[in-house]
């Protein structure tokens, strides 16, 4: 009787309709996802300004400050596939609702630390909750819209990223050089209590999720598959490269603009973070572009704007470095957004666990390649950070051309 109604309840949600692009719930969806970006960027990399007031606080290094966020990333990379199981069974909307509140409350545990090693437990702890929201909102919207406005609303959502991780860069750099330390990370917890709060009452639920169980065999056999196929295993590397290149831009960009020649202070700094802007534009207009022209066409030329804009930042003419940090992520974002679209059109089963495998990779590189970059800081400076970034960069643009000629699955581009 139990299977006769999950049966019901399974055959029910596959007749329900994906949201066509453009309706009520089309943009509830759409918004609530890009509200959930939002939080998640905004609380994760807004105490990246706050490096080099933590290095001084706490006498780091550059490269050991740059653990208040490899702390989180980290973690968030290894629990996004986890997270993304144990959604398969309980359900999206529960999971991701969960996990952005419960990031929240450590991020007010964080903002309250009394010290460095007190301040990365919360911080780590933060990482392994808040992998529940950015390993399940792609598989929601590709599981809850129409194919034909998938790219539009994942554009939708990495602005939303971008906004975040904007506004939470400027408001602690900005509140921490008026009130100190604490008080930037305060209101970094405090406007992730609001957002969070926003998710909550706009998200619908999800209409065509069926949950499952989940056994090892099939996740090895889906992890198998979806490695295997050229397109997804390609992507997925893409994903590492790109975001541990952009993370490396940011994290040390505040070192080098608070040294001579440019001597800025932590507030002018913040402001350069409002370069995020561009990437919210990117990312939208990248999405229609891709559902326009093509995924192939749009990604590899997005990846190769990013090497004269970062050429640009090694100029000591401060406009010329804020061109070229504003070109580097226009064209990162627009990149991410094709990408992630395209992993959730290309996979044709357990589009949550492609997703988590894309976003892993994301965030391992994050971790990973942001941290590392801080020996080539101290090596050589910005000149040791940019040479890894554009050797990152010659390598993505080898698998942008390599996926050009990845025979397209059906009904991808």
């Amino acid at each position: 009787m139990m299977a006769t109604a999950c049966c019901a309840a399974h055959a029910a949600n596959l007749s329900s309709q994906p949201h066509s692009g453009g309706s009520t719930a089309w943009w509830r969806a759409t918004w609530a996802a890009a509200i959930g970006g939002f939080a998640t960027f905004s609380l994760l990399y807004g105490v990246q300004p706050l490096m080099p007031m933590l290095a001084a606080h706490y006498g780091l290094s550059p490269a050991a400050s740059s653990g208040v966020l490899s702390v989180a990333t980290l973690p968030m990379a290894l629990m996004l596939i986890p997270a993304s199981l144990l959604a398969e069974r309980f359900g999206r909307t529960r999971m991701m609702v969960v996990s952005l509140f419960l990031g929240v409350l450590l991020s007010w545990c964080a903002a309250f630390s009394d010290s460095y090693g007190w301040l990365l437990l919360w911080r780590g702890l933060f990482g392994v909750v808040m992998a529940g929201l950015p390993a399940l909102a792609l598989s929601y919207l590709s599981e809850e819209l129409e194919p034909a406005s998938l790219g539009r609303a994942v554009g939708l959502y990495i602005a939303g990223n971008a906004l975040g991780g904007m506004s939470g860069r400027y408001l602690s750099a900005v509140v921490a050089d008026a009130a100190g330390l604490q008080q930037g990370m305060l209101a970094l917890a405090a406007m992730g209590t609001l957002t969070a709060l926003a998710f909550w009452k706009l998200l619908p639920d999800s209409r065509r999720f069926v949950a499952r169980p989940v056994s090892l065999a099939s996740v090895l056999a889906d992890s198998r598959s979806h490695w295997r196929d050229p397109g997804l295993a390609r992507l997925f590397v893409l994903g590492f490269m790109l975001m541990g290149g952009f993370v490396s831009l940011y994290n040390y960009l505040g070192f080098r603009l608070q040294a001579a020649p440019f001597s800025l202070s932590q507030s002018l700094i913040g402001l350069i973070f409002l370069l995020y802007v561009v990437g919210m534009a990117a990312s939208t207009i990248a999405g229609r572009m891709a559902d326009r022209l093509g995924r192939r066409e749009v990604l590899w030329k997005m990846v190769a704007l990013m090497l004269p804009a970062l050429a640009l930042t090694l100029a000591n003419n401060l406009w010329l470095v804020v061109l070229g940090v504003g070109l580097f992520t226009f064209g990162f974002f627009a990149a991410h957004a094709v990408a992630a679209s395209w992993v959730g059109r290309r996979a044709s089963h357990a589009r949550g666990l492609a997703s988590a495998f894309y976003l892993t990779s994301y965030y391992v590189g994050s971790a990973l390649i942001g941290s590392g970059s801080g020996l080539m800081w101290r090596l050589d400076g910005w000149l040791g950070v940019a040479g890894l970034i554009a050797a990152l960069l010659a390598l993505c643009l080898w698998l942008t051309w390599q996926l050009r000629r990845v025979e397209p699955l059906p009904q991808t581009v």
